[in-house]
């Protein structure tokens, strides 16, 4: 079962949310708040899967309220104002809902959540036994084939991942991120990069090419990395 929790100053909005959280195709458990500093308080104590959030609302906003949780679930804001849809876009949210929302639309949001979590109860946290990760970017989450995958730079708060087609950004730490991954596919090279072992084309001094990319390999990691490529030679 999802678990939920909707945070809104407006009782009518959180009967909405209810209501369509009770018609979802899967079984979803909605807990409802007025009151941010409440919903805080519980976000503190008990895990949640999904967090519906409003926007406007008195002493804290939405985004405020984003920024005061460490380890945020999965965030679909619901709001009656478009232009805070940048907001939503800079702090990696799965959707934006515009009131009044229509059913259809909240459908296809909590439907991403979905099959997210269910991914992630099927690999246990750690997809070593499927051939692709679900990613939460910008307003989706969206499917990376470990084949397509080349490395992955660290970027302060974020990651970006180098696929065979464009580039993913998403927030995330290496290290967690690290830990989801296959570890007879990938290997840190350096304290700001994974590396696909299929697709090294070459190792040069102290760096791996990789589509034409020199990435370095620092002290820290090399022995490792030598001890392996060593052992598949």
């Amino acid at each position: 079962m999802m678990k939920c929790i909707a945070v809104d100053d407006e009782p009518l909005a959180l009967e909405i949310i209810e209501d369509f959280a009770r018609k979802a195709p899967f079984p979803m458990h909605l807990k409802k708040f007025e009151d941010a500093a409440l919903a805080l308080r519980y976000l503190q104590e008990e895990p949640v899967d999904l967090l519906f959030l409003d926007i406007k609302m008195p002493d804290i906003n939405g985004i405020q309220f984003l920024k005061a949780l460490k380890n945020p679930p999965a965030v679909i804001f619901t709001t009656a104002y478009q232009e805070y849809a940048l907001d939503g876009f800079n702090m990696d949210v799965v959707d934006y809902l515009l009131k009044p929302i229509p059913f259809e639309r909240f459908i296809k949001a909590v439907t991403k959540v979905h099959e997210y979590l269910q991914v992630q109860q099927k690999n246990g946290e750690v997809a070593t036994s499927a051939d692709y990760i679900f990613v939460k970017t910008e307003y989706k989450i969206i499917k990376v084939n470990f084949e397509d995958i080349l490395y992955i730079e660290a970027l302060k708060d974020y990651i970006k991942i180098y696929t065979r087609n464009q580039p993913v950004l998403t927030l995330k730490s290496l290290k967690s991120f690290e830990s989801r991954l296959p570890k007879d596919k990938f290997i840190r090279v350096h304290r700001s990069y994974l590396v696909s072992l299929d697709k090294i084309n070459s190792v040069e001094k102290n760096s791996v090419v990789i589509a034409n990319q020199y990435i370095p390999i620092s002290e820290g990691y090399r022995d490792k990395f030598y001890e392996l490529i060593t052992k598949n030679s």
